[in-house]
């Protein structure tokens, strides 16, 4: 167990003057530079890039290797986020980390940059077989495994290293196929990369590089035994970089740097606010019965402005979930629901709809509140109030990514309203409270579709990480659909 002595180092959000931008060559597109963690990858030019999303140093000060840099200005990165230029030239340098930074902010592109110069420029640990990876890269959800494989792939595509995904819910075979190959680089969610290990697909005796990707998030799903698992079959923390990620440094998060990282440095880059500061929030208090005539309302005023809006609606339970995208349906919304009952290819299907703007609404639970970077989502409802003050932070956080604006709006209840003071506390800050304007009430909605029960299987059994129903990493599903009737 290596002693464990963080060293705050904590900034404020940097506000880079246009200057920075001259020479700029990043491609036309609509999305924002170093947004690394999307469905899309799609870039804005410089002149309507957000100031305050990059900061005055440029990636070339890094002394990066060719290949890494041809892959960066290939995909039109010039300067780093807050995060990245804090943390890539203490991860350069060998200091292990443990990084805070809300998410959207290049967390990916900060441990991808420095495992590839690592992996690149160091001898390592020696290998027996071609069935060691290098580096292990571990995330709490397959949709976020799914986007760090696709950055991989983007930043690392002239370093010849060769990258393999784990993840459950599908392709257990072709994804042991890959791993039986040799990769350099292995990502995936705990429970499928256990398995694989317990089957002797691959050992971690040669693993340099350690990240642990939302670490906070690995808490809340339970994976945090697999999680140390997996480290205590990795070298000592002395012998690899070790590098921790998380939109939260709680206590436990800490915790787990103790126990097995060497001496990490803390770096907290942070806004002046918790939550991000481009997020209009609001408060409704409403009665139960009062929250679909109000969502249905809001929807349907939303549904006239110019711009098509995209939203996600979080709610606390699979059942409101489905009851909540019945009225949708019936109402004439295109929504879909996430859950954990669909096979992973449907939910990334529906993932894809969504970003296509083929679907307007998500409904989720929190399972989908972290790992799901979708950009151009403007608004976000809180349907139920979350029962953790963090995961209010984590849900709103899926608007004003990266310095666009959003919305969050949020129903205080009968059943949650007595969680609003704890998240004020925690954002320290006051919801702004609106009043509920009749007009927006919907009278008389459509009966809600109701979704058929399946049969009971009492056979019992944990499942698996062959059909992803155990403890393959997915917390998650897809979901169903409603087709637009108006």
């Amino acid at each position: 167990m290596s002693a464990f002595e963080p060293k705050d180092f904590t900034i404020s959000t940097l506000q880079t003057p246009a200057s920075a931008f001259n020479g700029c060559s990043a491609p036309c597109g609509d999305f924002v530079p170093n947004t690394l963690s999307g469905i899309l990858l799609r870039l804005m030019t410089h002149q309507s890039m957000p100031a305050e999303v990059v900061t005055q140093t440029p990636f070339s000060q890094f002394e990066l290797v060719e290949p890494i840099m041809k892959g960066l200005q290939e995909a039109g990165f010039t300067h780093c986020t807050p995060i990245q230029a804090q943390t890539i030239p203490l991860a350069l340098a060998g200091q292990d980390i443990a990084g805070q930074a809300q998410t959207g902010t290049g967390k990916t592109a900060a441990f991808l940059l420095a495992t590839f110069q690592r992996l690149l420029t160091t001898p390592g640990l020696e290998r027996t077989k071609t069935t060691q990876p290098r580096a292990l890269m571990l995330a709490p959800t397959r949709e976020l495994a799914i986007q760090i494989h696709k950055d991989a792939e983007l930043l690392g595509a002239y370093t010849g290293l060769k990258f393999g995904l784990a993840y459950g819910g599908t392709g257990y075979e072709t994804q042991r196929a890959v791993l039986e190959e040799g990769v350099d680089i292995l990502i995936g969610t705990p429970g499928r990369i256990i398995d694989y290990f317990k089957s002797h697909v691959f050992d971690l005796r040669a693993c340099d590089v350690v990240v642990l990707d939302e670490a906070d998030r690995m808490f809340d799903l339970g994976f945090i035994k697999d999680i140390r698992f997996l480290l205590r079959r990795c070298p000592p923390a002395t012998h690899r970089l070790g590098l921790l990620f998380s939109a939260t440094l709680s206590y436990r998060v800490l915790e787990l740097a103790y126990e097995h990282m060497n001496s990490p440095q803390q770096v907290t880059v942070e806004a002046e606010q918790v939550t991000a500061d481009k997020v209009r929030q609001v408060v409704y208090h409403t009665a139960n019965d009062e929250k679909i005539p109000l969502l249905l309302g809001l929807l349907r005023k939303l549904g006239q402005l110019d711009h098509k809006p995209r939203s996600i609606v979080f709610v606390n339970t699979k059942r409101q979930s489905e009851r909540v995208w019945g009225y949708l349906a019936s109402n004439g919304f295109e929504a879909a629901i996430l859950s954990g009952d669909v096979p992973q290819t449907k939910r990334q299907r529906l993932l894809a709809q969504f970003q296509a703007g083929e679907l307007d609404i998500l409904v989720a639970t929190d399972v989908a509140a972290r790992g799901l970077h979708i950009d151009g989502v403007s608004h976000v409802f809180n349907y139920d109030l979350p029962q953790d003050a963090e995961d209010y932070v984590h849900r709103i956080g899926r608007t004003a990514r990266l310095g666009a604006e959003g919305d969050a709006i949020s129903f205080a209840c009968e059943d949650y309203a007595f969680h609003l003071p704890e998240i004020e506390e925690y954002i320290d800050a006051k919801i702004p409270l609106e009043a509920i304007d009749e007009s927006l009430l919907v009278t008389n909605p459509e009966p809600r579709i109701r979704i058929p029960r399946k049969p009971r299987d009492d056979r019992g059994g944990r499942g698996g990480g062959r059909n992803g129903s155990g403890r393959g990493g997915n917390r998650g599903g897809g979901g169903h659909r409603g087709r637009r009737t108006g």
